[in-house]
């Protein structure tokens, strides 16, 4: 794991509005079935989060945009290199609803592109 400094207030997750819902039920957000998978919650920077829209959720309905704040993460959260050497931030365990600042609607363009509202940390 890197321990990189990245200077971010904020991560984001996107998440199917179901599965969100579920874990607000709960209390806990535990990732989606490819987070289960991977052993990590996957998250975005404010400027990553349109390009992993486009890439893994194209013409994909029902999605949230989930803003999480890094300090309430703590030492669980961890920047890895992506493939192409970006930094992503990984959660290495459940997502305390606590952590959570905001939920906002990623709606789909008429191309089926989810559409990321204007971030700013």
């Amino acid at each position: 794991m890197t321990e990189t400094k990245v200077d971010e207030t904020h991560v984001y997750k996107i998440c199917p509005s179901a599965l969100w819902r579920e874990a607000e039920r709960s209390g806990v957000f535990h990732g989606a079935p490819v987070d289960r998978a991977d052993g990590f919650i996957h998250f975005s920077t404010a400027g990553q989060v349109a390009e992993t829209a486009e890439k893994h959720f194209f013409r994909q309905p029902g999605l949230l945009l989930v803003a999480v704040e890094v300090k309430a993460l703590g030492a669980a959260l961890h920047w890895e290199p992506s493939r192409g050497g970006a930094l992503f931030p990984h959660l290495y365990g459940p997502l305390p609803l606590t952590a959570v600042r905001k939920v906002m609607p990623l709606p789909l363009d008429s191309a089926g592109r989810p559409v990321v509202p204007q971030l700013g940390d």
